[in-house]
């Protein structure tokens, strides 16, 4: 299956570094103004959805990481 996008493997392992479960993320993301589900953001995490510009800000707003971090040492 084709990969949807380049981030996933790095949000999910920033999550699980600042000991984030998905559930928490989301409650996170929302505050902030963002609505996602947990479906959404596992898709994402699995590179089965599509990352949009905007959810890059809330994603390193959320998680206090900069949107370059996301895409650290991705190959293509």
């Amino acid at each position: 299956m084709k990969k949807r996008n380049l981030i996933g493997t790095n949000l999910k392992n920033i999550r699980r570094h600042n000991n984030l479960s998905q559930e928490q993320l989301i409650a996170q993301l929302n505050l902030l103004g963002l609505d996602l589900d947990r479906t959404s953001l596992s898709r994402i995490e699995n590179h089965n959805r599509e990352v949009y510009d905007y959810e890059l800000v809330y994603f390193s707003k959320a998680l206090k990481v900069s949107i370059l971090d996301l895409y650290k040492d991705i190959e293509i």
